[in-house]
């Protein structure tokens, strides 16, 4: 289900993105952002990750992943873009029928890079 609500977008994300997804729900920050295949898509793929991961366990993935090149010495934005979850997703977003060939876990192909 996709929500506009931008406060809350705001707030969860440090004013840092247009949306988030937190399973079942894709909040965005604007209303034209309904229209945005893309950035749907790539909030579609966050949703099926979670799926797969239960839920929690994605986000206790996604935060230790973030952290782990936050003390690398990477900047925010950086240690955003290394998290093998957004690779996956920025990698196929354009790709508007990825999520029906996708394979279950893909996000893991994107670990190797990172070691």
């Amino acid at each position: 289900m996709v929500l506009c609500v931008p406060w809350f977008v705001r707030f969860i994300t440090l004013d840092f993105a247009q949306a988030i997804t937190l399973f079942p729900f894709v909040f965005l920050r604007q209303p034209s952002d309904k229209a945005n295949q893309r950035l749907i898509n790539h909030e579609q793929i966050h949703l099926r990750q979670q799926l797969e991961l239960l839920v929690i366990p994605f986000y206790l993935l996604y935060f230790t992943e973030y952290l782990f090149h936050r003390m690398q010495g990477l900047g925010h934005y950086a240690s955003y873009c290394a998290i093998s979850f957004e690779q996956e997703a920025f990698k196929n977003e354009h790709q508007l029928n990825y999520l029906a060939s996708r394979p279950l876990f893909a996000f893991a192909r994107y670990w190797k890079r990172q070691l």
